[in-house]
């Protein structure tokens, strides 16, 4: 018999979480995500809204990032599928400081649609679930309050602005900085778990009348 040796790649793969949300399933990234990966992160809407998409953005550039994707002690980096498609990708990692920072991105076709929402929350619950972190930081572009609305329903709390060096724009620009909490995630979830369960008993209550 002879025993194959899985691939770096597919060893990352097993080695990372798959999370599925009503809509969305974030996964490790593919090198059959090249194509897809760089259409939608060619668009310089969206990499000029993020700190380390370069623009232009080639195939050559996604299949360095799928590369490199999980390869860092406390990095989970995931692309986001709907319907079986890539639409994006989300992560955490911990570049600076002690804190874990989480980055997400959609193609411009999915935006408006909640599923960077979904995502976060989603990458948010696996992090306070499986790690110790206190809290997780978050950042967004001061023109981009599309995503600032995005952290703030997810419970992150405005901390400040600072500049940061932008790849696809070669400057730096101003970002609101965020922080979510892990009591506060908490207290979240348990306030949205005694929502649903009203809900539920209130549909019941209906149901019976």
């Amino acid at each position: 018999m002879t025993l194959i040796e899985p691939t770096p790649e597919a060893f990352r793969e097993s080695c990372t979480p798959v999370l599925a949300t009503d809509r969305l399933v974030l996964r490790a990234p593919r090198r059959e995500d090249v194509k897809a990966v760089a259409l939608l992160a060619a668009d310089r809407r969206v990499a000029e809204n993020t700190q380390y998409i370069p623009h232009p953005y080639s195939a050559a550039d996604a299949e360095q990032w799928i590369a490199a994707a999980n390869t860092r002690p406390g990095e989970t980096t995931l692309v986001i599928e709907h319907d079986g498609d890539v639409i994006g990708g989300c992560s955490f990692d911990i570049r600076n400081g002690i804190e874990p920072e989480i980055g997400y991105w959609l193609g411009v076709p999915f935006w408006g649609q909640g599923f960077a929402t979904e995502a976060v929350r989603a990458l948010i619950d696996h992090l306070f679930e499986t790690t110790e972190h206190a809290a997780v930081q978050g950042g967004a572009r001061v023109s981009n309050a599309a995503s600032r609305r995005v952290l703030e329903k997810c419970g992150f709390q405005w901390t400040g602005v600072a500049l940061y060096r932008m790849r696809a724009i070669s400057s730096s620009a101003p970002c609101d900085r965020f922080r979510l909490e892990r009591r506060v995630w908490t207290s979240l979830k348990s306030w949205g778990a005694a929502r649903s369960r009203d809900s539920h008993a209130s549909d019941g209550a209906r149901a019976v009348a």
